[in-house]
């Protein structure tokens, strides 16, 4: 097989990008750099991926044919400590969490649909009719370009130039000038939202360390009764507009993804589901 000027130059760029993230990943310590690491591809299979996102590819769904299993596996490859640390049952757990949450932030379902709402995950690669351009004009370390909008993308809705600016540093973007690249290539829609899950934003933990059991929480957290569990990592991803609430739809619709995915990877969710009674951040 002959490959491309093109081709070389991509798969050398993803190497060096992977390699970065490897070098400065706050995830990647020393025990999991050193122990065996199973690929994600041994605990999903593609035909569990599809199993999970049954209707992603309907001519319904406005991200047909984008978020595919190959772009999500490659994409794992940058964060090796993902879905690979602690015992099985975590490693499996964790990759539910994640897809439960990327399920939500861009699932195409609602009460009555086939297969249930829970089964139509990735269908939306952007935010549809987004009510700014998510542009922090006070953040001098991110400022946004010109006519850019930071609305969100991708698997997690990536949003906010705060976020598009370091995710495009890690992960060899220009985040700020070219922030559309997460919805041209299911490979850098992937990586964003691995990134967002595996980085530690203090005062916030990464989503990572909580769903393997290495959060350690500071006395703020104690008094704001943020604990260890999905409903944690959903105060992480979301907890302003949807913590300190009680039975709010949206944590409802993150806990049924995660509920239904956890069965299908044989695991119990563990405790903690909801945050209705965690502070936000």
């Amino acid at each position: 097989m002959v490959l491309s000027l093109s081709s070389i130059v991509v798969s050398f760029s993803s190497f060096i990008f992977c390699f970065t993230i490897l070098l400065h990943s706050s995830s990647f310590g020393a025990e999991a750099r050193y122990s065996p690491i199973t690929p994600i591809s041994s605990l999903i299979s593609k035909s569990l991926f599809d199993s999970i996102f049954l209707h992603k590819d309907d001519s319904a769904c406005p991200a047909k044919n984008f978020y595919t299993y190959e772009s999500y596996i490659q994409a794992s490859k940058c964060f090796p400590a993902f879905g690979a640390t602690g015992s099985l049952t975590t490693r499996k757990r964790e990759i539910a969490a994640f897809l439960a949450q990327i399920s939500h932030e861009t699932t195409g379902g609602w009460a009555t649909a086939p297969d249930g709402p829970y089964a139509w995950g990735l269908c939306f690669k952007e935010e549809v009719s987004p009510q700014s351009d998510y542009c922090d004009s006070t953040n001098k370390e991110w400022p946004c370009y010109p006519g850019k909008s930071y609305k969100g993308r991708g698997p997690i809705q990536l949003s906010w130039n705060y976020n598009y600016g370091p995710a495009g540093k890690a992960l060899g973007f220009d985040g700020l000038r070219n922030p559309e690249i997460v919805t041209n290539s299911s490979l850098v829609a992937f990586r964003t939202s691995l990134w967002f899950w595996m980085t530690e934003r203090k005062p916030k933990p990464s989503c990572h360390n909580v769903m393997i059991g290495k959060y350690v929480p500071t006395q703020a957290d104690i008094a704001a009764n943020r604990t260890a569990g999905f409903g944690l990592v959903t105060n992480i991803i979301n907890g302003g507009l949807e913590c300190g609430l009680s039975d709010d739809g949206r944590v409802n619709d993150r806990i049924g993804y995660f509920e239904r995915y956890a069965g299908l990877f044989n695991v119990d969710t563990g405790p903690n589901l909801d945050c209705a009674y965690q502070k936000s951040f």
